[in-house]
């Protein structure tokens, strides 16, 4: 009889190595072609195995964790979020460069909606829908440990979040700060994604970005007491 442990494992081989979306099997096909060193394969969730906080974004960056095999790392997005981890005791270090450079995360564990590059960062419905099982799975393994938050980085990644649990979209309206309580237990944090465009045009600034952390700190601080 096979254990939790090799399901977890054997789903995540599967995720791994999935091309059930063949327009994004065949743009990560034509990127591996003109970019040989880069991961340009589904990229998994990184962080630790018993989180507290789950951080999910909306699918990988084509020079960033599409390049190194990471969430969030090697590119513009991911700068914010790992000094925002780091200064709140969730990440060993404040930059996240490579898959090799040492970093781990402290009780937080981040993934994608989609864990594949889509052209121009876009995503279609039927291929965010289409890759739900893995993150229903996520968060289903999340919710049953010892998960406490989620934060959602940027509205379709909250929407995908409401998806995987059976949640109308009109009862939890995205708002960056928003907190909103779910069925299960689990509170969803929303922020706006820290996008290089976010931040340079300041629609997300540092400040806007750490209080909602402070926020889920507060709270973690209230559970525990």
């Amino acid at each position: 009889m096979a254990t939790h442990s090799t399901i977890k494992i054997n789903r995540a081989i599967q995720a791994s190595n999935c091309r059930q979306c063949p327009r994004l099997a065949a743009f990560l096909d034509d990127v591996k072609t003109r970019y040989p060193d880069y991961h340009a394969r589904p990229v998994m969730a990184f962080g630790d195995d018993n989180p507290k906080l789950q951080i999910i974004g909306l699918a990988p960056g084509m020079h960033g964790a599409n390049r190194t095999g990471r969430p969030f790392t090697g590119d513009f997005a991911g700068v914010l979020l790992y000094q925002t981890l780091h200064k709140f005791g969730f990440a060993s270090h404040a930059e996240s460069i490579s898959s090799e450079d040492g970093l781990t995360l402290l009780g937080c564990r981040i993934t994608n909606a989609v864990k594949c590059l889509p052209p121009a960062n876009k995503p279609t419905p039927e291929e965010v829908r289409r890759c739900s099982q893995y993150l229903e799975c996520e968060l289903s393994e999340f919710i049953e440990g010892n998960g406490r938050a989620i934060l959602a980085l940027g509205i379709l990644a909250h929407q995908a979040v409401l998806r995987s649990q059976k949640l109308k979209l009109k009862d939890y309206v995205f708002g960056h700060g928003a907190v909103h309580q779910l069925p299960v237990g689990i509170k969803l944090y929303d922020s706006y994604h820290c996008s290089r465009y976010n931040t340079q045009t300041k629609r997300l600034t540092a400040e806007m970005f750490e209080q909602v952390f402070v926020k889920i700190k507060a709270d973690f601080a209230l559970s525990s007491s």
